[in-house]
């Protein structure tokens, strides 16, 4: 059985897809999600083998989910889209799937055979951004998109991966690696990411270094990164 996850802002179109999988008995839609927030979280919790992808979602685009995926968390993906030039140039260029809407039965069952056939994820880098500009975010009940440039640092616990803004922190489903790849926070200890442009000072300590940010947050700085750090900041 392979397991598919429909991810579209417009209902209807979810619905559309749903429907066409009924056809096909060796398909099972194990959720449908409205935005990339939604998307993102049962990407990760329920490892899919195949995703129906809408690239023209509003705040979080699907490209932009693509460049949020660990990897390893990484499905097969369809890509589903009104007519787009420049996205349809891109997909064919890279022999990507990709469906048009509205959705054609015989296109969609052909796209099927072929995913079937070879249902290993395919390297989506020349799609997809290299830098994020939003980061997909829970505070407490709320969903919430924060823009990268707004994040001061960002760090893991037992509790997840936390953003941490000068207004407060939220948490996210993305990963330590991921945002030190595709934003401009960089590594300053295990646990921690910090935006070089947050930093009020450094001071360093008997058992190491911290980090003060302008809005007053200390962040911890081990030897292994400090040298680093200094020299982005201008030191020697």
């Amino acid at each position: 059985m392979i397991r598919c996850i429909i991810i579209d802002d417009e209902p209807f179109a979810r619905q559309e897809i749903a429907d066409l999988l009924l056809e096909h008995k060796d398909m099972e839609v194990v959720a449908e999600c409205g935005n990339a927030i939604d998307a993102l979280q049962q990407i990760n919790q329920l490892q899919p083998d195949l995703v129906f992808l809408d690239i023209q979602m509003p705040r979080i685009t699907g490209m932009e989910l693509i460049a949020m995926l660990s990897p390893e968390n990484m499905p097969r993906v369809v890509f589903v889209t009104a007519y787009d030039e420049f996205a349809v140039k891109a997909f064919d260029n890279n022999a990507f799937d990709y469906l048009l809407k509205p959705i054609n039965e015989v296109r969609f069952a052909k796209t099927l055979e072929k995913v079937k056939q070879d249902l290993t994820p395919q390297q989506l880098a020349p799609v997809s951004p290299s830098q994020l500009v939003h980061l997909p975010c829970y505070c407490g009940s709320k969903l919430v998109v924060t823009n990268t440039s707004d994040v001061e640092y960002a760090y893991s616990d037992l509790g997840g991966i936390h953003v941490c803004t000068a207004n407060g922190q939220c948490h996210t489903q993305l990963t330590l690696k991921v945002l030190e790849e595709k934003t401009p926070l960089v590594r300053c200890h295990k646990q921690y990411l910090i935006a070089l442009t947050a930093i009020a000072e450094i001071e360093i300590l008997d058992t190491g270094a911290q980090l003060t940010t302008h809005s007053g947050a200390t962040v911890p700085i081990s030897r292994r990164y400090l040298k680093s750090i200094k020299q982005q900041l201008g030191f020697q």
